[in-house]
């Protein structure tokens, strides 16, 4: 049976500031070396700071609700969806899987993966897929090396994680979703993941060497939550 790999890949990594075309032609490439190998993948993508600079915008310019911000967050999710679905060409399926909880299939190696209602990050939408394939492994790519004890922006004194527990990491961040929350991986997510005996892994997707390490099932330098 082929691998099917689970990947969220974060706004943060598609557009930073602007749109990262060398990033985009190295994953692109490496993606489809592993797709010759037989590998297929679904990859999510995550809205990241386009969503959040049209987020902070929209409040302050106007009264906003969480809902509101969530909404905002989907079209950003989408629009990330669509470019990476036309970046794929014909490897992809021909269309963005928007609800990624209702049965799919692969017609094609690749399918990509948007964002459907509010109430969490796409990272619930990669656990979605995740549980629907039957995957029990989701690789989580953002612009971080290591998911930390604390901000490692804020506290000089942060410590890497390398390997922790679900209980353990869920300490660490908010129990509640909140709308343009930044943490490796959200809490909606975590608490359905833990439930599903999923393991998450965390790393930074611009090091693509990396990233090819640990898509073969090597040691790879990141976080794993399990």
């Amino acid at each position: 049976m082929d691998e099917t790999i689970v990947i969220s890949l974060g706004g943060s990594l598609i557009v930073p500031e602007e749109i990262d075309i060398e990033f985009l032609k190295d994953f692109k490439d490496l993606i489809l070396s592993q797709v010759s190998k037989g590998k297929k993948f679904l990859i999510d993508t995550g809205g990241g700071r386009t969503c959040r600079k049209y987020q902070r915008a929209a409040s302050e310019i106007s009264k906003t609700s969480t809902e509101d911000l969530d909404w905002i967050g989907i079209a950003t999710n989408n629009l990330n969806a669509e470019f990476l679905r036309v970046i794929f060409g014909e490897k992809a399926h021909p269309k963005v899987i928007i609800n990624l909880a209702e049965k799919f299939s692969f017609d094609r190696p690749i399918i990509i993966g948007g964002a459907y209602k509010p109430g969490h990050s796409s990272d619930f939408d990669a656990f979605l897929a995740a549980k629907n394939l039957g995957a029990k492994k989701i690789v989580n790519l953002s612009n971080i090396d290591y998911a930390y004890d604390k901000d490692p922006n804020k506290y000089p004194d942060a410590k890497k994680l390398e390997s922790v527990s679900w209980a353990q990491y869920r300490a660490l961040i908010p129990e509640k979703w909140d709308s343009g929350l930044s943490t490796p991986f959200d809490p909606i997510a975590s608490r359905e993941a833990e439930k599903e005996g999923m393991q998450v892994m965390i790393l930074n997707g611009k090091n693509i060497s990396n990233l090819e390490k640990c898509l073969n099932g090597e040691e790879f330098l990141g976080t794993k939550i399990a």
